[in-house]
């Protein structure tokens, strides 16, 4: 039997995103969630690591991530 990845370790894909303004490096997929850590580069309010539902990342990120 097969076991699949719970969570994903995304840090060494240097993958990041821009959300209207705000730019945004992926840290961790978890598939069970369908969340992703992701961490703010730019934004002076939201400083810190958020967790962002995988349905709100821009479809060029997500065909990177895959979570099958």
């Amino acid at each position: 039997m097969i076991k699949k990845k719970i969570n994903e370790d995304l840090r060494a894909k240097n993958i990041e995103f821009m959300i209207e303004t705000v730019k945004y490096k992926a840290l961790y997929f978890y598939q069970l969630k369908m969340t992703v850590d992701v961490m703010v580069l730019n934004d002076e309010n939201e400083k810190g690591i958020k967790n962002i539902p995988f349905a709100h990342i821009p479809k060029a990120t997500k065909k990177i991530i895959r979570p099958t």
